[in-house]
């Protein structure tokens, strides 16, 4: 048991580096993001050592083949083919004649993390030929930067695999054919992937598209579903994805091929751009207009402009952890390390991809690449193009606290503005009444996954949601998303998103919850049928839901009078006082958080119990009910430290140190065995690489080293004596918080503005 005391230290003293980034120190040691650059002295194999690279929009698999060909995928946020599966554009390969590699047969290639970039060295410094690739941070444009001893030719080759009308041989959970029924005039249910185009006959220059010449899914989906009527544009025919490169005198010698003649400088410049709708000319005048416009800016300024982005970025937040023990060094098996460059590359590969158009994929993100005996290439990812709630909201759970308020703008931007109004139409059209819940499992249009809705059509159907049990009344995902906006909300204080988005959403789910369940004698709501997650199917109450609507009307009924309205408090009021206490439960005699009021059968491994603990936070470090949570802790069904499982983090919260260690410690070394780069974790439960697994690593760190409840700031509330930090992250009302721990104590405290120092609560580092 940790100790809270509130006791605030007085040191100021926060060092500044010289390299790059202002960052932090531990005992004088450099602790910045180049601490955890990625550095390889042979090149790979192929796909399986690439890197990630990105612009948060735009993702790269990277890698150097052992005949010095660099190669990447390209993937991006957008490209959704006309089975509404997101795929990679395609694969270019940069080659150098004569070879480098096997010239030198020295080499180096880092991941440079301070700007983005990697590099790639062959031979010594002193004649070395080196390439730089990167995503530039403000545009659509990949670059490829060759600078060599000597002239050399370089040459850049398009290589795709979807290349003729291919018909997929099975599909997977949410592909929209998934359960398909064939019949006279249906077809036969398969995935059909169509071809990409190659640009002919361009002059200097070499490029190819993806555009969707039908659309599978949408049309068919909403009339099965009962919402034709809703207006809305196909979100899949026509869209139009691809990429041109071009290179300075550059020379194409077929429609794959680009050379850039012999030199000691190339650069290739590689636009890559999504159209919907678009017609194949507008889309490349798009690219001709996107070239054009960067070239008005000098190269060396866009190069700088991207460097002080990732600068920015770093400079946001950061946690740096250290053994106390300075004899330890930095070694794969040191705990305290190697967790540190998991979360600090984990946060990379968060702002390489989560500023795009959509939320993030949480099965592999954009930086899948070939598996073994799985079909189509690169484009293949288990469990399939869908989103559900339960995995899309771990990759963002983070950003609040390390103040990375643009990445979370496509979640924010798809479930709490895009598809609102769709969403109260369709609880209107199933369920008769106000409000709206977010279905568990979706697609990016709205629609629900076309098995876990059922092939029967809505006319035919007396019960109207969805056939599958598996979230036929798993509707957490409301007070899920109203609580993640109410913190965004509390930490950045836009008022304008507050009266804009948070409290509209908010008030249409806590609206579904008010109409949709009676109230018993007592006048409290009978929630049933209902489920507790995945995990308990026949339910009366069921905690997630329940601490959920707590926990928001709680936060709503705090809110400054001036932001909300008489008859908003009036409703928040009266809707608190209709429901349930937490559901507990009694094991030998010890009272604990239960998984609902009543449970049975139980078909999945989740602790919805714990839902409390977190993402709630009504049962936790601060709290005096914390031992209910720490029961139901130490009585859960199920437990693990990998993929979505969320032990870790309920550990933090509950201020159980040595417990929080060890399950992060083991989740930061549980990378993917097939692949080189150090944070690529999974499948776990789901795909290559698994966001989930690193967004509860991000989520569990910063909560063993800050937590917050309303305006208090507990500091180092599951933190291990055994390791330093310094740290540097974000607290609600625009609060910024820097520090270090040093063998159990605090030595350096900066709570910024001043005047919330005095809501910090510190705790003695350790169990």
């Amino acid at each position: 048991m940790m100790k809270i005391t509130s006791k605030c230290f007085c040191g100021l003293l926060i060092v500044g580096l010289a390299f790059f980034v202002a960052s932090p120190c531990v005992d004088g040691a450099v602790a910045g993001p180049a601490a955890y650059d990625v550095v390889w002295d042979s090149p790979s194999a192929d796909c399986n050592g690439s890197m990630p690279l990105g612009n948060g929009d735009i993702g790269l698999n990277a890698w150097v083949e052992p005949n010095g060909d660099l190669v990447f995928y390209i993937g991006k946020t957008d490209s959704w083919g006309d089975n509404g599966r997101l795929l990679k554009l395609g694969k270019v390969r940069v080659r150098l004649t004569p070879p480098p590699l096997e010239a030198t047969k020295v080499f180096s290639q880092r991941l440079n993390l301070t700007d983005g970039v990697m590099q790639v060295r062959f031979g010594p410094e002193e004649k070395a030929t080196r390439l730089r690739l990167w995503v530039d941070a403000h545009r659509p444009i990949i670059h490829v930067e060759v600078e060599a001893a000597e002239p050399v030719e370089a040459t850049a080759n398009i290589e795709l695999w979807r290349t003729a009308s291919e018909k997929l041989p099975s599909v997977v959970c949410s592909d929209v054919l998934n359960g398909f029924v064939p019949g006279p005039g249906r077809g036969d249910g398969a995935t059909v992937v169509e071809p990409d185009t190659v640009l002919k006959d361009q002059k200097g220059r070499i490029g190819w598209y993806h555009r969707n010449i039908k659309s599978v899914g949408p049309a068919m989906l909403a009339e099965i579903q009962g919402v034709k009527d809703f207006p809305r544009p196909d979100p899949l025919l026509h869209r139009t994805f691809g990429a041109v490169i071009t290179a300075s005198g550059g020379e194409r010698i077929d429609d794959l091929q680009l050379r850039s003649p012999k030199s000691k400088s190339h650069r290739f410049d590689i636009c890559v751009l999504t159209q919907h709708p678009a017609t194949p000319e507008q889309w490349l005048q798009a690219v001709e207009t996107t070239l054009a416009e960067a070239k008005q800016t000098d190269f060396a300024k866009r190069r700088a402009a991207h460097t002080q982005w990732w600068r920015d970025f770093w400079n946001r937040s950061w946690i740096h952890a250290e053994p106390a023990d300075a004899a330890q060094k930095a070694t794969a098996e040191n705990g305290a390390f190697v967790t540190s460059r998991a979360y600090a590359l984990q946060r990379y590969i968060n702002a390489c991809a989560r500023r795009g158009r959509y939320p993030i994929k949480f099965n592999g993100s954009i930086f899948t690449v070939p598996y073994p005996n799985k079909p189509g290439n690169a484009d293949f990812r288990q469990w399939g193009p869908g989103y559900w709630w339960q995995n899309t909201r771990l990759p963002y759970i983070s950003m609040c606290t390390s103040g990375d308020f643009d990445l979370m703008q496509p979640l924010v931007q798809m479930y709490a503005k895009d598809l609102v109004p769709l969403m109260k139409y369709r609880t209107r059209r199933y369920l008769g009444h106000d409000g709206l819940y977010i279905p568990e499992c979706i697609y990016f249009w709205g629609d629900m996954f076309s098995a876990i809705y059922g092939w029967t059509p809505f006319e035919k159907r007396a019960d109207k949601i969805q056939e599958s049990r598996w979230h036929k009344w798993e509707w957490v995902s409301g007070p899920e998303l109203a609580f993640m906006l109410l913190d965004y909300y509390d930490h950045t204080l836009d008022r304008a998103f507050l009266r804009e988005t948070a409290l509209p959403l908010t008030h249409e789910v806590l609206t579904f919850f008010d109409q949709h369940y009676k109230t018993n004698a007592d006048g409290k709501l009978v929630m049933h049928p209902s489920q507790a997650v995945e995990t308990w199917w026949d339910c009366t109450n069921p905690m997630p839901e329940l601490a959920g609507l707590h926990a928001v009307t709680d936060r709503l009924l705090t809110l400054d009078e001036r932001l909300t309205t008489p008859e908003e408090r009036a409703f928040w009021a009266a809707l608190k006082k209709k429901l349930p206490e937490l559901p507990l439960r009694e094991v030998q005699g010890k009272k604990m958080l239960a998984p609902a009021e009543k449970f049975a059968s139980k078909k999945n491994f989740e602790n919805p119990e714990l839902y409390a603990v977190f993402p709630f936070r009504l049962v936790a470090v601060g709290r005096p009910n914390i031992e209910l949570g720490r029961e139901a802790l130490a009585h859960r069904w199920d437990k693990g430290n990998f993929g979505w499982r969320q032990d870790d983090i309920f550990m933090a919260y509950l201020g159980l140190t040595d417990q929080a260690k060890k399950y992060l410690v083991g989740r930061a070394k549980n990378k993917h065995q097939g692949s080189r780069f150090p944070a690529f974790w999974g499948p776990n439960y789901d795909w290559i690489p698994d966001q989930d697994h690193g967004g509860i690593l991000l989520k569990t760190l910063q909560a063993m080293i800050l937590q917050t409840d309303g305006r208090k700031i507990y500091i180092a509330p599951a933190w291990p004596k055994d390791w330093n930090v310094q740290f540097k992250l974000h607290a609600p009302y625009q609060t910024v918080v820097e520090g270090a721990y040093r063998d159990g104590k605090l030595v350096d405290l900066k709570v910024t503005p001043p005047e919330r120092r005095k809501d910090v609560v510190t705790a003695e580092a350790g169990p």
